[in-house]
């Protein structure tokens, strides 16, 4: 039977597989984010669920408190290390304690390198990179006092191979990787595991927006679609619950002697070349 990008697909996991465990997302209110956290709650999760559009956070939460899980909400700039002690300490008062950490905040947009404003470059490198960063450190002293957790930091594929016009966004990917693989040696002894997940082509809400053309219109998204699915080798797009699914995974007692891995979800479109 053919998975389809544009069909529910059913449970995959035993029900009340992450109960009793309690996950911070950051990015957690659209695209990625909600996906990853759809999937945490379904399976028993308690969310705390960080972005710096309150809006997204407001109707993240109703939707997922559907599952009958607890979950807050905190207003978040990742940039800011200060908030995101704040965040932390919300979640671990909020929930008790803090057994998954997902950077999912990412910003992104297309600008040729010999154009990219020393500020543009910041914003994204500071937003991927040093995000990933301080929420990790941020995590540390609660999962040691518990006596390990999960971490997995969402990547991308295009740094592999160089990517136009996104100078920002593969460098600060790439930095996310070897960041990915030195805490993972670094925090083993201390039962932390740190992974990363490189997801391929998934259109959500914000990737469409990059699609525009000079005139200001939206571009052609349906075709987009199709073309891009053709090139993918399992002929299809992905969505946020493939990546849900794979984070579940390593949130879950099967991922707990996985660590420093990056987990390459996409449909086959890296060897591809799309």
């Amino acid at each position: 039977m053919t998975d389809r990008a544009d069909q529910p697909a059913p449970p995959i996991f035993r029900s009340g597989l992450l109960e009793g465990r309690t996950a911070l997302i950051t990015g957690g209110g659209t695209g990625i984010g909600f996906g990853i956290a759809t999937e945490l709650a379904r399976y028993g999760a308690d969310l705390c669920l960080a972005s710096r559009n309150p809006d997204h956070l407001r109707d993240a939460a109703a939707q997922l408190e559907t599952f009958g899980r607890t979950v807050t909400t905190v207003e978040l700039n990742v940039r800011d290390p200060e908030a995101v002690q704040q965040a932390f300490r919300h979640a671990a008062d909020t929930l008790g304690h803090i057994d998954l950490l997902v950077n999912n905040a990412a910003g992104n947009f297309y600008a040729p390198s010999e154009t990219l404003s020393p500020n543009a470059w910041r914003a994204v490198v500071e937003t991927d990179l040093y995000g990933t960063f301080y929420c990790a450190q941020a995590a540390y002293p609660y999962m040691i006092k518990q006596g390990g957790g999960r971490i997995v930091s969402i990547s991308m594929t295009l740094h592999y191979r160089g990517w136009p016009l996104m100078a920002h966004a593969t460098a600060a990917k790439a930095g996310v990787d070897a960041l990915t693989r030195t805490l993972a040696v670094e925090w083993a002894p201390h039962g932390i595991t740190v992974n990363a997940i490189a997801p391929g082509p998934i259109l959500t809400e914000g990737v469409r927006k990059a699609f525009v053309r000079p005139d200001g219109r939206e571009a052609d998204t349906v075709s987009l679609d199709e073309r891009l699915a053709a090139q993918i080798p399992l002929k299809r797009l992905g969505t946020p619950a493939d990546i849900g699914n794979m984070v579940t995974y390593l949130a879950s007692p099967a991922g707990a002697w996985i660590t420093g891995a990056i987990m390459v979800v996409d449909g086959g479109s890296w060897l591809a070349r799309v």
